[in-house]
């Protein structure tokens, strides 16, 4: 919500009324300190609470609009100054504008939690399914915000979820959000959402899922066909897909996510706990930070719960592989020519070490792939498996930077075809195709072909932002 316009002066007596009516008040005594408050006005020596005396003047109250850089501006362009309350006042997050100009980025809050939850509505990317499971990355589609869930007893109230999602396997996702000024973040929440989930499995069905998303389809003017195309992919059976929901459903085989732009640490260690105890259910914290200067606005997901223990107990997830395993796997599995393509793809991932790449945790096969981020969303083109294949993730690129369009992908493709043996086609774009060493290894340019073909993919990602 825009800030209500008022003078100059209007702020000043709201700031000659912080003096006479709060300064010596115990909750403004040394506010200046308090970690809360990055910011301050400075005039003849002493300092205000910046969203405090907006408050103050307008009437607003101050969890009705955002701190930061959007008060710092409201003020500034009043004519005041505005300080940091700390020399260190920085996030460590920086975004690089051309080769010369760097420009830090403030930490910022949502100022009401349903500007969150419609971000999260419109964005459902922002649950980074390749954070959820780097070895096959969920996809999304929103059922509906706010469902309802009964506990069936005659007169007891009842309560909504904020979303609830399907990913590719037909798994229910129910998405709880808070942010860190709800005290109710570090215990509360956590009851709340075993109570969902443990009357959404008992009262809901798949009707209930498949009538959400269809209002929810309407709505938005888009059909389901087209949202769960986009899902499960054009050559997926719908029925069957419905048919898994159903399964998953009676299997109690749910995922809980608490979202919130911080988790705190208690809230991590029951995630952690849950998550190791529950199964089939699977139990993750999403920390959704938001940083801001200007109008520019970036947010930064980090996915907390994944232990080992927890990988280990569901069967799907092993222990991470490194550089060492995936190579004595590999040169049990392939030939000597086929081993050679494999370590100069490696290599090229590396980039002489200057790229970041990522060891997978599959139970039976070790992958690695290089670590892309544009626009800080993190996608997974094309990985190296310990099978004896290059996978190339087309589906998983959809919706995302660079490669979303499927122009972008159809001219990837058509690299890759320039190898002798390899027949990508039109279905592969929206699938998880895999060319194997053999093949590259059996055209006498096929090791050149295959690192071209890389080598543009990530000449495309690079021309974006990290």
């Amino acid at each position: 919500m825009a800030i209500a316009p008022v003078s100059g002066d209007e702020i000043s007596k709201a700031m000659e009324r912080f003096d006479k009516e709060l300064r010596a008040t115990p909750p403004w005594t040394g506010w200046e300190n308090n970690q809360a408050h990055r910011y301050g006005i400075e005039r003849d020596g002493r300092l205000y609470p910046a969203k405090q005396i907006i408050s103050m003047a307008t009437g607003a109250p101050s969890s009705s609009f955002g701190g930061g850089a959007e008060a710092n501006k409201y003020l500034q362009d009043r004519g005041f100054q505005i300080v940091p309350l700390r020399g260190s006042d920085q996030s460590g997050v920086f975004l690089l504008q051309g080769e010369d100009s760097l420009l830090p980025m403030l930490p910022a809050s949502f100022a009401k939690e349903d500007d969150f939850q419609r971000l999260l509505s419109r964005f459902p990317q922002l649950l980074v399914g390749d954070q959820v499971n780097p070895q096959s990355p969920r996809r999304w589609a929103l059922v509906r915000r706010e469902v309802p869930i009964s506990t069936g007893e005659l007169g007891a109230s009842q309560w909504s979820i904020d979303h609830v999602f399907l990913d590719q396997e037909g798994i229910p996702t129910l998405v709880e959000i808070k942010r860190q000024s709800d005290s109710r973040i570090r215990r509360e929440v956590v009851g709340q959402m075993l109570d969902y989930a443990a009357n959404c499995l008992t009262y809901w069905s798949v009707e209930t899922l498949r009538s959400g998303l269809e209002r929810s389809c309407k709505e938005a003017g888009q059909t389901v066909e087209a949202v769960l195309v986009e899902l499960i992919g054009p050559e997926g059976d719908f029925e069957e897909f419905w048919q898994r929901v159903k399964t998953n459903l009676q299997a109690k085989r749910i995922r809980l996510l608490f979202v919130a732009d911080i988790i705190p640490l208690e809230l991590r260690r029951i995630v952690e706990f849950l998550n190791e105890q529950m199964d089939p259910a699977e139990v993750l914290a999403i920390e959704l930070r938001q940083f801001e200067s200007d109008e520019l606005k970036v947010l930064v997901p980090r996915v907390y719960g994944q232990t080992q223990e927890a990988a280990t107990k569901r069967g799907g997830v092993g222990q991470r592989w490194d550089e060492i395993r995936l190579f004595d796997k590999l040169e049990a599995t392939v030939g000597a020519k086929e081993f050679q393509v494999a370590k100069q793809i490696y290599e090229w991932m590396r980039k002489d070490g200057t790229r970041s790449i990522i060891f997978g945790t599959g139970k039976e096969n070790g992958s690695v792939y290089p670590a892309f981020k544009p626009n800080g969303v993190g996608i997974n083109p094309a990985y190296l498996s310990s099978d004896g294949k290059l996978w190339i993730q087309f589906g998983s690129l959809e919706n995302k930077p660079v490669f979303g369009p499927i122009e972008a992908r159809r001219e990837l493709m058509r690299r890759f075809n320039e190898i002798e043996g390899v027949r990508l086609t039109e279905a592969d774009l929206a699938k998880y195709p895999s060319i194997s060493l053999s093949t590259i290894a059996g055209d006498p340019h096929g090791l050149t072909k295959v690192v071209a073909a890389l080598t543009w993919m990530a000449q495309q990602i690079e021309l974006l932002p990290v």
